[in-house]
C-alpha cells in the first residue's frame, strides 16, 4: 500500500475536479458541530489537503497526515492548515485533538484486521476524552446488493485529457474488492500518451463490524447514515459516514 498512490498522485487533482469538497466539507462541519466541540482536527489521509484547506477556512485548525510524499508534494498549506508524513497506523504525535477525521475512504484501504485495528487505536490516541472521530466507508450491504461494476471516466484540462478505466476484482470472503485503475493520461499540445495502472484494495464494512472494532479502541458510535445525504444506511447507500465518541 505504501506505493498505491505514487504515479496516480500525479493527476489526482484533476481526476476529482468534479469532486465537490466544498459541500462535503460543510457537511462534515455540521457533524462536528452536532458531536463534538473544539477546533483542533487532525486528519488522516490528507492527500493534497483539499479538504484540510475548507476546514481551515471554516475556523478550524488542520494538522493532515499524508503517507504518499507525491500527494503532500500536490500540496498546499494555508493559515490554520498544515501537512506531514505519516503512517496513520503507527502514528504518534504526543498531542490530543478534538477530532479525528479520515474521510473519502481512507478506512477502506485498511485491508487487513490489524491495519483497520491500528488505525482506530490511533486515532483514539490522538483524541481528547469524548473526542470524535469522523470517517466514511464503503457499506457491505450496498456492496453486495448493487455489486461493483466497471466504471469509464474521462476528464480534461487545458494541457491533459485523462480517461480512466476503474475494473472491480471481488474478494467476498474478505470483504475486500480490488479496483484496478487503467489511466491513459495524453498530452493536449504533443499527442503523447502515458499510461498508469495500478490496482487499490478496497474493505468494505458492516456496522456491527465497525462497531466491534471500535469498542475494542474505546469508542462509541453515535451516528451512521449516508454520506452527504444523511439517509439511514441500507442496500443502496454505497457511501456511508460514520460518527464515533471516544469514551474511555
Amino acid at each position: 500500500m505504501a506505493d498505491v498512490f505514487d504515479a496516480y498522485s500525479r493527476y489526482y487533482d484533476l481526476l476529482y475536479r468534479d469532486k465537490d469538497y466544498v459541500s462535503e466539507a460543510d457537511y462534515i462541519a455540521r457533524l462536528l458541530k452536532a458531536y463534538g466541540s473544539g477546533r483542533e482536527l487532525l486528519e488522516f489521509g490528507s492527500g493534497t489537503g483539499r479538504h484540510g484547506r475548507l476546514f481551515a477556512e471554516r475556523g478550524y485548525r488542520v494538522l493532515g497526515i499524508e503517507r504518499s510524499p507525491e500527494m503532500i508534494a500536490a500540496s498546499t498549506e494555508t493559515e490554520g492548515f498544515s501537512c506531514r508524513q505519516g503512517d496513520v497506523c503507527t502514528l504518534d504525535l504526543g498531542y490530543r485533538f478534538d477530532a479525528v477525521l479520515a474521510l473519502f475512504h481512507v478506512v477502506c484501504y485498511q485491508t487487513s484486521n490489524s491495519a483497520v485495528c491500528a488505525l482506530f487505536d490511533r486515532a483514539a490516541l490522538h483524541l481528547k476524552q469524548g473526542g470524535i472521530f469522523i470517517f466514511d466507508v464503503w457499506y457491505s450491504p450496498a456492496v453486495y446488493s448493487q455489486k461493483p461494476a466497471v466504471r469509464v471516466k474521462r476528464i480534461s484540462d487545458a494541457t491533459t485529457e485523462i480517461t480512466r478505466i476503474a475494473e472491480p476484482y471481488p474478494r467476498p470472503n474478505e470483504n475486500v474488492v480490488d479496483v484496478n485503475y487503467l489511466v491513459f493520461v495524453e498530452d493536449v499540445k504533443s499527442g503523447g500518451v502515458q499510461k498508469v495502472d495500478e490496482t487499490h484494495p478496497m474493505r468494505h464494512f458492516s456496522l456491527p463490524e465497525l462497531d466491534l472494532i471500535a469498542e475494542h479502541s474505546g469508542f462509541e458510535r453515535v451516528a451512521a447514515e449516508e454520506f452527504l445525504t444523511g439517509q439511514k444506511p441500507g442496500e443502496n447507500t454505497w457511501g456511508v459516514c460514520i460518527v464515533m465518541k471516544k469514551v474511555r
